[in-house]
C-alpha cells in the first residue's frame, strides 16, 4: 500500500474488496500496517489481533467468496484527527457465497480504522457486519 492521502488508502481497500469477493485476500493484507496491534472482524468469526491472525481470518473469509462483482460503496461517515482516522460505510458486491452455484447480494456494514506510518495511511483495524438493518431486540441478545 502506498497511499500518501486518506482517499487514496480509502480506493485502494475498495478495489481490495473486488479481490476478496473472488476469493483473494493479498491486496487487503496490503492495506494492513504491520504492527502487531492490528485487528479485524469479519462476518464468519470473532475479532482477531495480529498480522498472523488477521491473514488467517482473512483467508479464511476469502475463501468462501467466488465469482465476485463490487456493486458500490456508501460512506456515512469519516472522523480524521492526529494521524488516526475512521471510515464507517456500507459495502454492496455479489459472489457465490459457500458452496452456492448462484450469486448472492451482499451488504456489509463496515467501520475501517487507517493510522498514518511514515506518510502513509495503514489499516488497523476493519469491522464488517452484515447487520446494515434495523433489528428486532430478541433477535439481538440471542432469543
Amino acid at each position: 500500500m502506498t497511499a500518501r492521502s486518506l482517499d487514496e488508502a480509502i480506493q485502494e481497500s475498495h478495489a481490495a474488496l473486488g479481490a476478496i469477493s473472488n476469493g483473494d485476500v493479498e491486496p487487503y493484507m496490503a492495506l494492513y500496517s504491520d504492527g502487531e496491534d492490528v485487528t479485524l472482524g469479519n462476518p464468519f468469526g470473532p475479532f482477531v489481533r495480529g498480522r498472523e491472525a488477521v491473514r488467517g481470518a482473512g483467508e479464511q473469509a476469502a475463501s468462501r467468496y467466488r465469482d465476485g462483482q463490487v456493486a458500490g460503496f456508501e460512506r456515512v461517515a469519516t472522523h480524521v484527527a492526529d494521524g488516526l482516522a475512521c471510515v464507517a460505510e456500507v459495502e454492496t458486491f455479489r459472489a457465490k457465497v459457500g458452496g452456492s452455484a448462484s450469486p448472492a447480494s451482499v451488504r456489509l456494514w463496515v467501520t475501517s480504522v487507517y493510522r498514518q506510518e511514515d506518510g502513509i495511511w495503514r489499516l488497523v483495524h476493519r469491522h464488517a457486519d452484515p447487520i446494515t438493518t434495523p433489528q428486532a431486540a430478541d433477535s439481538v441478545i440471542g432469543g
